[in-house]
């Protein structure tokens, strides 16, 4: 197995990198650079648990490989807060009380930030349609939905 040094940019930080050629984005971001807010739900791309903006679009970070994001820019749940403060998406969900045991959380909030950065007003439709791919079984979605769109300025 051979290893590669890819450079990166993790929540507007750039990285230099050495990693195995099967070592997949969600293990790159837990195990080399100790970012955990990144849950490993399934590890098949099932639950969007693994969920992080990879040049600012959501993907399962499980399902791509460490070496194939050499140049890109990725986005945890870590650098939603900027400068101590929350995200209004964080502050939301926490308001609406859309977080139960939160395992889901960090991938429902980059899901979501990812939709309003590329719609800020999102119908409740487009909400649903773009957590669809995020599994939450404590709360269900109702709050989860509210607090997109009291992001969104649409409740």
């Amino acid at each position: 197995m051979g290893y590669h040094r890819i450079t990166l940019t993790v929540n507007g930080v750039m990285e230099l990198v050495d990693v195995p050629s099967n070592m997949t984005l969600l293990q790159m971001l837990r195990e080399k650079l100790g970012l955990t807010g990144t849950k490993n739900g399934c590890a098949s791309g099932e639950c969007g648990a693994c969920t992080v903006m990879l040049n600012g679009e959501p993907v399962n970070s499980c399902m791509v490989l460490a070496v194939e994001c050499d140049g890109a820019d990725v986005v945890t749940v870590e650098g939603l807060a900027k400068n101590g403060q929350l995200d209004p998406l964080q502050e939301a969900i926490i308001e609406t009380g859309g977080v139960q045991c939160g395992f889901c959380t960090p991938g429902i909030l980059i899901s979501s930030r990812a939709l309003l950065n590329r719609n800020p007003k999102p119908t409740e439709f487009e909400i649903r349609e773009a957590i669809s791919g995020n599994l939450c079984r404590c709360t269900g979605y109702n709050r989860i939905v509210e607090a997109v769109k009291k992001v969104a300025g649409t409740e």
